[in-house]
C-alpha cells in the first residue's frame, strides 16, 4: 500500500474519530463517508473486522505503511514486556512523531516533511529519516537556519504542555527524550491488544 495522500476527514469520518487532530468537518459530519453514510446500518462487526480496523487505524493515526508496521510489530514481540504496549512505544518513538509532539510541527504529515528537508538535528547532526527511533537521552532539535521558518514559529506559538516524556526549551528551540512513554502516557485511542490477536493468527 502507497503512503495515503487523500482527504483525512474521510479516513477521521471511517473511525468515528479525529485521529489527524481537530477537524471541523468530522464535526458536523460524524458519520461513515460514501452515499449511504447517514443512513447505513451496520450489523454486528466480526471479530476479524474489529482487529483490522484498529490495525488500520494506528497505521493512519501514525503514517507508516503496511510492511513498516509489520517490522515494528515483529520487532516489540522479540522485545521484553508487553508485545502491544511496546508496539505503541516504537510508534511514539519515531522521530517524525516526536517533532510532532514536541509541537514544532502541528501534525505528524507536517513533522515527517520537516525531518526529510532537512530541518531537525538529532544531538546536533542534522537526520532525514523520519522513522528513526530516538532513544531518551536524544536532544530533537530546530536546525539553526531553520529557526525562523514561519511553518515552525507559528506551530511553536500554539505550544501545548508538553508531554511527561519530553522536555521542551524555547530558547534553544531543542527537545530532550527523557524517557520511554509508558502506556498511560500515550494518549492515541488505540486498542493494542486487538492489533497482537491479528498479527498472531
Amino acid at each position: 500500500m502507497a503512503r495515503y495522500r487523500g482527504p483525512l476527514t474521510k479516513i477521521a469520518r471511517r473511525y468515528g474519530e479525529p485521529i489527524f487532530g481537530a477537524d471541523k468537518s468530522l464535526d458536523k459530519r460524524n458519520y461513515p463517508p460514501g452515499q449511504h453514510g447517514f443512513r447505513r446500518k451496520r450489523g454486528k462487526k466480526s471479530e476479524y473486522s474489529m482487529q483490522l480496523a484498529e490495525k488500520q487505524k494506528a497505521k493512519y493515526t501514525y503514517g507508516i505503511l503496511e510492511k513498516q508496521f509489520r517490522i515494528l510489530f515483529d520487532k516489540a514481540q522479540r522485545s521484553k514486556g508487553v508485545t502491544g504496549e511496546v508496539l505503541l512505544q516504537l510508534c511514539e518513538s519515531r522521530l517524525d512523531n516526536v517533532v510532532y509532539k514536541l509541537s514544532i510541527s502541528p501534525t505528524r504529515r507536517g513533522a515527517r516533511q520537516l525531518v526529510s528537508h532537512r530541518h531537525i538535528t538529532i544531538n546536533g547532526e542534522v537526520l532525514n529519516i523520519p522513522s528513526y527511533q530516538v532513544k531518551p537521552g536524544d536532544v530533537i532539535a530546530v536546525r539553526e537556519r531553520s529557526k525562523s521558518m514561519s511553518a515552525i514559529t507559528e506551530s511553536l506559538t500554539n505550544l501545548e504542555s508538553p508531554q511527561p516524556w519530553l522536555e521542551w526549551n524555547s530558547a534553544t528551540m531543542a527537545g530532550t527524550m527523557l524517557s520511554i512513554p509508558q502506556r498511560d502516557m500515550i494518549t492515541e485511542n488505540i486498542k493494542e491488544q486487538l492489533i497482537v490477536e491479528l498479527y498472531s493468527k
